[in-house]
């Protein structure tokens, strides 16, 4: 596997492999299995796949959660090798921006809905980067996880409003054998923290389970209750949404998925399920 750490390297590099594929796998470090399943649906999509781990600053809200962000690149780097990936990128915060730079993308509602609501100026952050990471790399084809499920659709929205030739590939969670979802902050939840999260996994499948579209509101209020049961659980949101708007779902929403969020003990966690 290639590294590099400055754009000028990355680029020069992919220029003179002249692939007739890129496939690209932007990741924030702390790999898990659900990245190198994102690694391994590229390998099987692209002629060179080039992941790239960078902690970036701009789509956090919350200095302490930048801080504690862990960050064990040595183990990234042995993770990536075994899964056959071919160029990492691993660039510096002071490669990725320019002092005082100004971003502002207008991507409508789904900025504000959900996890935006929850975390404000986080996915301009998200677009920020992404677009700097593509812009560099120029891929054919981006693997994202459904794990972040509103992440995709706003670098899709992203992608459509910049007009960037480069096809979004959304891959299923990886989840533990209990149902956890697969996540790097998953480290830092305790043993019996552990044990709490799942009733993360278990409501959204109930809720899957018992889905009726006219009753979608009591749903809802049932996903929070079976949420706040739970020991040092404190849920944000469970919402049932169109899949392709993350507004509230109904009858003609072809695509419908519920997500929720919340804090176990002082670890912030999302999941969701495909309903239709």
């Amino acid at each position: 596997m290639k590294i590099f750490t400055t754009r000028r390297q990355i680029r020069e590099y992919l220029s003179a492999q002249n692939p007739a594929t890129v496939g690209f796998v932007p990741t924030m470090g702390a790999l898990h299995n659900g990245h190198l399943s994102l690694i391994a649906q590229a390998k099987q999509g692209s002629n060179i796949v080039v992941c790239s781990i960078f902690v970036n600053p701009t789509q956090f809200n919350d200095p302490k959660d930048l801080e504690n962000y862990p960050r064990p690149i040595e183990a990234d780097i042995a993770k990536l090798e075994q899964a056959g990936c071919d160029v990492l990128f691993n660039p510096a915060v002071t490669e990725m921006y320019d002092a005082n730079e100004q971003w502002h993308l207008n991507i409508g509602p789904l900025e504000h809905l959900l996890e935006g609501e929850f975390r404000p100026g986080h996915y301009q952050g998200v677009t920020q980067v992404v677009y700097k990471l593509l812009d560099i790399v120029k891929p054919d084809t981006l693997y994202m996880g459904q794990k972040d499920y509103q992440q995709i659709m706003v670098v899709n929205r992203m992608i459509e409003l910049m007009d960037m030739p480069v096809k979004m590939v959304m891959c299923p969670i990886e989840r533990e054998a209990d149902g956890l979802a697969m996540s790097s902050r998953n480290i830092h939840l305790s043993p019996a923290d552990r044990q709490h999260a799942l009733v993360l996994s278990k409501t959204l499948n109930r809720i899957k389970s018992n889905f009726d579209i006219d009753n979608i509101p009591q749903l809802q209020q049932q996903a929070m209750e079976m949420l706040k049961a739970e020991n040092d659980v404190q849920p944000e949101y469970f919402e049932i949404v169109d899949g392709e708007t993350l507004l509230p779902a109904g009858k003609d929403s072809t695509t419908i998925v519920a997500l929720t969020a919340a804090r176990v003990g002082k670890t912030r966690l999302i999941d969701n399920v495909l309903i239709k």
